[in-house]
């Protein structure tokens, strides 16, 4: 059941009610997963407290294989043709991205608004937020949510991490990098 739910925002009470048991010991199972590294909780960032934002964590196995055993993915065709391939590519992208940039996970968030703009990732040390959209395409481009995210975030970058094989600038401060890329053009923090 996790693992169609990987990379969606957590709703304990859901889960609560299909496994039977009290929300605490839901509560208690996704700690235990976090502690052994087997799941990622990105916590959400709150920006504006005016603003609907999301206020739940999006939760990701850390594990791409076991989510794809979970699934009952056997081949790359069937991964490709999958509709939790997008999910499995940004888990993927993020465990990169914050394990290059040497982020722990408290330093590692979501962001949303509901109904309206989002982040797969903002990592924050310090002064210094990184923002990280992830797209399972080749030739991405700039979103209005992006836009958004740059501006309500006050970023010092904005990296749109895909599965294209080059990098290469898509605005000032905001450039579309390559998975490929990401241990070679991404610098980690200080």
């Amino acid at each position: 059941m996790r693992a169609h739910d990987h990379g969606q925002t957590w709703n304990g009470a859901e889960l609560t009610r299909s496994l039977g048991v009290i929300e605490a010991t839901i509560g208690r199972y996704l700690d235990l997963l976090c502690r052994t590294f087997l799941a990622l909780r990105l916590r959400p960032w709150h920006a504006n407290p005016r603003k609907r934002e999301v206020r739940s964590p999006k939760v990701y196995l850390r594990d791409t294989g076991i989510l794809h055993a979970m699934l009952g993915v056997q081949t790359e065709v069937e991964l490709f043709g999958h509709p939790k391939v997008g999910a499995s590519f940004e888990g993927f992208a993020i465990h990169q991205v914050a394990a290059r940039l040497g982020a722990r996970p408290d330093a590692c968030h979501a962001w949303g608004v509901h109904g309206g703009a989002t982040l797969d990732l903002l990592v924050v040390r310090g002064n210094v937020r990184r923002g990280f959209e992830i797209k399972l395409s080749s030739a991405p481009s700039i979103t209005g949510s992006m836009r958004s995210a740059m501006e309500v975030l006050e970023l010092d970058a904005l990296d749109v991490v895909h599965a294209g094989a080059t990098t290469f600038p898509l605005a000032p401060d905001v450039r579309a990098l390559s998975i490929d890329d990401v241990w070679r053009q991404l610098a980690p923090l200080r």
